[in-house]
């Protein structure tokens, strides 16, 4: 079967070669200015999503 890949999903998440699923932190645009230091820092980081939602996004990707 054909299926088409969900746009709003593929832009947000990716799949590692392992197969876990992963995503940038929120909240990166604007008003970073005001934050401390450790939450700026931790807006670099992607983070992996857990298993429950990763089986339900895969499909959609």
């Amino acid at each position: 079967m054909n299926f088409k890949v969900r746009q709003t999903f593929a832009k947000r998440f990716r799949v590692s070669k392992k197969g876990k699923l992963i995503k940038r932190s929120c909240h990166q645009d604007h008003f970073n200015a005001r934050d401390p230091g450790k939450k700026t820092r931790a807006k670099r980081r992607d983070f992996t999503m857990s298993k429950a939602f990763a089986g339900n996004i895969k499909k959609l990707i």
